[in-house]
């Protein structure tokens, strides 16, 4: 039972059931709302996707320019350091 491919008299029985319970007219509308639904699904795989291959941006990492604001702050600014005892 389980094990055996569906034919093409039981994809009929299928689509007859299926017109039978919802009807004509509502069928285009089912179908249009599965497409939006997989249209949907779609992107929001591919925008996690872009998410997931984006650069991430540390601002607490210290980087090339922050750690040279860093050293240029803390350097004495010219000439020698001054003596505190002479």
């Amino acid at each position: 039972m389980f094990g055996k491919e569906i034919g093409f008299g039981e994809i009929l029985v299928l689509l007859l059931v299926f017109l039978l319970v919802f009807g004509a007219k509502k069928i285009p509308e089912i179908g249009q709302g599965l497409g939006k639904g997989i249209r949907e699904f779609k992107k929001s795989l591919s925008d996690t996707q872009e998410a997931l291959n984006a650069p991430t941006h540390d601002d607490r990492a210290p980087g090339p320019q922050r750690i040279m604001d860093t050293e240029s702050r803390s350097a004495p600014s010219g000439g020698d350091p001054k003596r505190l005892s002479q």
